[in-house]
């Protein structure tokens, strides 16, 4: 009696009679499901429906379809293979699932299940079942966490799993787009892991970017180009606050920050950017106003070395000035030294004349621009005009 109230024969039997009576009209299957829904025990043998949908029977372990089992062509594995033909398939998922609420698990289980016995199946059952999941995940039926089965070591090794990728993300960016996709995969904490898709030894952004760009998916290669650059200069950060924190000799930091440039192509812009937060964050500022001016000119006149050495670049000095005007407008305590940081920067050669007065005419922000372009009113008019240089600047600037 027990056996018999777990065998899902019966079931399969009245399900693949319901879809050769419905016949391929998806709508017609979608209302048949809708209905059985009520008389068929769905909670209980949500795999063997999904294994029907899916494959036209039951599954054998590995993803052949049981010999002895009847099947129906009214399934994914027997459609055409085409992005219209998924989209209705995927329809049919979407109003089962919306229908009934308990599949949600049911489907995501399958569908990783799926996933791992993709070697079992023909390649064009792979790609029709690569271009339906895509399309799940555009319309948030399936989250980006069954990827995870893609990274089964033998998936990889045999290239199945770059290959199923391939197809997939093209209908998902197909349905969305690139952004949409990111988003998905930052929450699932996949958005650093797409490289895996390949063995070990072609886990570069080269070998990703040059697959998926001649598969015709740039926008992919692009992302993870830019995920890798994001996390080279997350790296870059923490190292040079550690650095910072061990007092390391400026010449050994300025070397490992060149080298970490070059490796991961990141600009002087972003370079000097980070330098700056690195240094505002390795020091408790004092609350108060009156003294916290006092403390950062004193602070910053030790690193300015540092950050000379990355202000080669006009665009590099603009940058610096934005950042430093962002940080007296987020810091309340700051607002009043901003000129003076400006200045100390001036006479330590970290900034220079040009992209001062462009600051000031244009390329500043608009983040408490009235106080900032007040304070540098009287230096900027002595830029102006300053043409004995730097003599006559230190007795009326300050």
């Amino acid at each position: 009696d027990e056996k018999e109230r777990f065998d899902p024969t019966q079931f399969q039997d009245c399900i693949i009679q319901g879809l050769t009576e419905t016949g391929t009209d998806l709508e017609a299957v979608a209302k048949f499901l809708d209905a059985s829904g009520a008389k068929l025990d769905y909670r209980r043998y949500a795999e063997t429906l999904f294994d029907i949908l899916v494959a036209g029977g039951m599954l054998a372990p590995g993803g052949t379809l049981a010999d002895d089992m009847t099947r129906t062509n009214v399934c994914v594995f027997a459609a055409q293979e085409d992005l219209e033909t998924m989209q209705a398939f995927a329809q049919v998922f979407n109003k089962l699932i919306r229908r009934y609420k308990y599949l949600e698990k049911g489907f995501e289980d399958e569908v990783k299940k799926l996933l791992l016995f993709l070697k079992g199946f023909s390649e064009s059952e792979r790609n029709k079942l690569a271009m339906l999941t895509g399309i799940l995940l555009a319309n948030g039926t399936l989250n980006a966490s069954i990827l995870n089965s893609l990274y089964n070591e033998n998936l990889v090794k045999e290239g199945v799993s770059a290959a199923f990728a391939v197809k997939l993300f093209k209908s998902w960016i197909n349905e969305k787009d690139i952004n949409a996709v990111a988003v998905s995969l930052r929450k699932v904490n996949m958005d650093n892991r797409l490289m895996e898709l390949f063995p070990a030894n072609k886990q570069s952004v080269e070998h990703f970017s040059k697959y998926f760009t001649e598969a015709g998916l740039k926008e992919l290669s692009e992302y993870v180009r830019n995920q890798q650059t994001i996390g080279a200069r997350k790296e870059l950060q923490k190292e040079l606050q550690e650095q910072m924190s061990r007092g390391d000799p400026f010449k050994d930091i300025i070397l490992y920050v060149k080298e970490e440039m070059k490796k991961n192509n990141i600009s002087e812009q972003t370079v000097v950017a980070i330098i700056w937060s690195s240094v505002m964050s390795t020091v408790e500022w004092n609350k108060k106003e009156e003294l916290v001016a006092e403390q950062a000119i004193k602070h910053l006149k030790q690193y300015s070395p540092l950050l000379a050495a990355f202000t080669t670049q006009g665009q590099s000095e603009l940058t610096l000035l934005l950042k430093i005007q962002e940080y007296c407008y987020d810091n309340i305590h700051f607002m009043k030294a901003f000129q003076k940081i400006v200045v100390l920067f001036y006479k330590a050669e970290v900034l220079s004349e040009e992209p001062i007065l462009k600051w000031y005419k244009d390329a500043h922000l608009a983040k408490g621009k009235s106080v900032f372009l007040e304070q540098m009113k009287k230096f900027v008019e002595w830029l102006k005009n300053a043409e004995e240089g730097n003599q006559q600047f230190g007795s009326q600037v300050e």
